[in-house]
C-alpha cells in the first residue's frame, strides 16, 4: 500500500468525468450459489477495464458492498456495459437468467455526470484515494486551503 501523505492535498482532473457507484446486497448468505458469481465478477471487470486505458474507465475504489469508479465520459460507461465481446454483458445477463427473481441478491447503481470543476476533494495523510488516484494530486494550500475555495477556484478558471 502506498505511503500517506502528510500534507491536505486536493485534485486537479482536467475536463469533464463520470461517477458511477455500483453495489450489491445479499438478503440469504446461505444461497452462495446465488449470489458468489455476482460478488465474483467484478473483480475481473475491473481488471479487464485497467488493462484497456481505451475504455475511459479512470480507475476505483472498492469495498465488499460497493465500488465507486471513475470513467472519462458516460459514453464510454454506457459502451462497456453493452459490449457484448466484454465481461459485463456476458456477467448482466447472466445475472437476469439466474438471480433477478430470487430475492437472494439485489445490485444497484448511480451515475452522476461531473463538468469540469464542479467538484471539490480533500485528502489528508491519506495515499492516493479516489478521484486523487485518477486525476492530479496538488497541494491544499492558498485559495486551495478551504472547500468554497476550491470549488471557485476550480469555476473560475
Amino acid at each position: 500500500m502506498p505511503a500517506p501523505i502528510n500534507e491536505r492535498m486536493t485534485v486537479s482532473i482536467e475536463g469533464d468525468f463520470v461517477v458511477f457507484i455500483i453495489g450489491l446486497k445479499i438478503y440469504n448468505f446461505a444461497k452462495v450459489n446465488k449470489w458468489w458469481g455476482v460478488v465474483m465478477s467484478m473483480p475481473k471487470m475491473l481488471k479487464e477495464l485497467a488493462e484497456k486505458p481505451e475504455s475511459g474507465y479512470l480507475g476505483s475504489e472498492s469495498s465488499f458492498k460497493m465500488i465507486v469508479q471513475y470513467w472519462r465520459s458516460f459514453e464510454q460507461l454506457e459502451a462497456y456495459a453493452r459490449d457484448k465481446n466484454g465481461l459485463h454483458y456476458p456477467a448482466w445477463r447472466d445475472f437476469n437468467t439466474k438471480v433477478k427473481k430470487s430475492g437472494v441478491v439485489g445490485i444497484w447503481h448511480e451515475t452522476y455526470k461531473i463538468r469540469a470543476g464542479e467538484y471539490e476533494c480533500i485528502y489528508h495523510n491519506m495515499p492516493p484515494f479516489g478521484l486523487g488516484k485518477v486525476g492530479k494530486l496538488v497541494p491544499a494550500t492558498g485559495k486551495l486551503e478551504m472547500a468554497g475555495g476550491r470549488i471557485k477556484a476550480k469555476t473560475d478558471s
